[in-house]
């Protein structure tokens, strides 16, 4: 199949003041609502509620869906109470939720003042849940079977009720009280004869969560069980809905830019770079800045201590920045690479001391290298005497050893009290590092120059 190509914004609004609102329309039928949607992100807001007239019923809504707060708000702003119910009545029921959270609450009004009643229960029932809940993810339209229909049956029922599901692909076996009890794919009914019995062909190990479960969790649970569908349920078992795998996608993202803004010390935002205001921006920034810098005092300190000891050669005092940097970027290596896994659950707090022993025998093969290097360095510069050379490249050795050993802890002792290990990575290890090689470094100056 030929890849679809997408206008450019310049030939859409061209075509606009042109008047050709029928080749806009084609063209707009040809693309996906993703590409479509960013597209609209480039138009002037002016141009978008005309724009967004021209696209067919289902695209409208599919496009909507892919859309950016800001946009939807605005546009929904400029619809009319019969456009509001169109784009409503084609929307998911977890879409439709999404929408109403983090919309303005003169906009919510709107919107629910045009949904039908069922819907409105619904939405409501949704947003009942944690933020961060697999109840807040999940959404209520989903194919229920029976065990006692036959295969013929099945079919007959999800080509009646499955055009308003969000998934046909795996269907749900429930009892009259809703509790879960089977699952079968589209596979299992197109392969299996028409007069077979659901409770024969139906999977019966089921893996589902709770509606309480941490979004992250399930997402996860998506990665580790190749799913496209997962089940929530109650405290008694019965199926209140399903999160499918497009929403734990949109969690993966969340949760790893989240991840990312923790580990560079900045306070986690929810809008796009570009949505987010200065003064925003500031306010998410300073705050671990500030503690960073006061904290950054223990290593001033430190030097102003032992600074009789750093004077007695300007090379012990030119070494320092090296030390903390070579420091800081091996415990953050090691930090990132225990997020990681914890984050993929390859390590748990058990493995506490076996991941403790692994990074020391890395800590101390990555030191002696380094202190190799940097002994025959100094050597060609003439940096110092052979026992001030000795001294810098020893420190550089306990450095890289402590920096691995706090790099690893600190995230899994972060994680086994409930705290985030994001937060424990870079910015916070790169602190203690620092002030613990330079400790290291003025005891092994003392030691081994005599200074007194």
């Amino acid at each position: 199949m030929d890849a679809v190509l997408v206008p450019t914004e310049e030939e859409i609004l061209s075509l606009l003041e042109e008047k050709k609102f029928a080749k806009i329309r084609e063209l707009f039928v040809e693309m996906n609502p993703a590409d479509i949607a960013a597209l609209f992100d480039e138009f002037p807001k002016d141009r978008s509620p005309v724009l967004f007239r021209l696209l067919p019923k289902e695209l409208a809504a599919d496009t909507f869906v892919e859309m950016e707060t800001d946009l939807q708000t605005h546009l929904i702003q400029g619809f009319s109470d019969s456009e509001i119910r169109s784009i409503m009545d084609e929307l998911y029921v977890d879409d439709a939720a999404d929408l109403v959270d983090e919309m303005p609450a003169n906009v919510v009004k709107r919107i629910l003042a045009n949904t039908d009643a069922d819907t409105r229960a619904m939405i409501n029932k949704i947003l009942q849940y944690p933020d961060d809940s697999a109840g807040s993810l999940m959404t209520v339209e989903y194919v229920s079977l029976r065990k006692a229909m036959t295969v013929a049956e099945a079919l007959t029922r999800i080509r009646r009720t499955g055009v308003d599901k969000e998934t046909i692909y795996t269907c749900y076996v429930t009892d009259n009280n809703r509790t879960l009890i089977g699952l079968v794919t589209a596979k299992d009914l197109l392969l299996s004869e028409e007069t077979a019995v659901i409770g024969d062909i139906m999977e019966t190990n089921i893996i589902s969560v709770h509606t309480h479960t941490d979004k992250e969790d399930v997402a996860q649970m998506f990665s580790k069980y190749n799913l496209l569908a997962m089940p929530v349920v109650d405290d008694e078992n019965r199926l209140v809905g399903i999160v499918t795998i497009d929403d734990a996608m949109d969690v993966m993202e969340e949760e790893a830019t989240e991840d990312i803004e923790k580990m560079a010390a900045i306070r986690p935002g929810d809008k796009p770079y570009f949505q987010t205001s200065v003064w925003q921006t500031y306010l998410a920034r300073i705050p671990w800045l500030l503690i960073l810098m006061v904290s950054a005092t223990f290593t001033s300190l430190i030097i102003t201590r032992f600074e009789s000891v750093l004077d007695v050669s300007i090379v012990l005092s030119a070494a320092i920045p090296m030390l903390m940097d070579t420091g800081g970027n091996c415990g953050g290596q090691a930090s990132v690479t225990i997020i990681r896994a914890l984050s993929l659950e390859d390590v748990e707090f058990r493995d506490l001391f076996k991941v403790i022993w692994k990074e020391l025998r890395v800590g101390v093969l990555c030191g002696i290298s380094l202190a190799i290097v940097n002994f025959i360095k100094m050597l060609i510069l003439h940096q110092g005497t052979v026992l001030i050379i000795m001294v810098v490249s020893l420190a550089l050795l306990c450095a890289v050893v402590v920096a691995k050993f706090i790099g690893c802890v600190l995230p899994m002792l972060a994680s086994k009290i409930g705290f985030d290990p994001a937060v424990m990575s870079s910015p916070f290890i790169t602190t203690i590092v620092d002030a613990l090689s330079l400790l290291l470094y003025v005891n092994l100056a003392i030691a081994i120059l005599h200074i007194a």
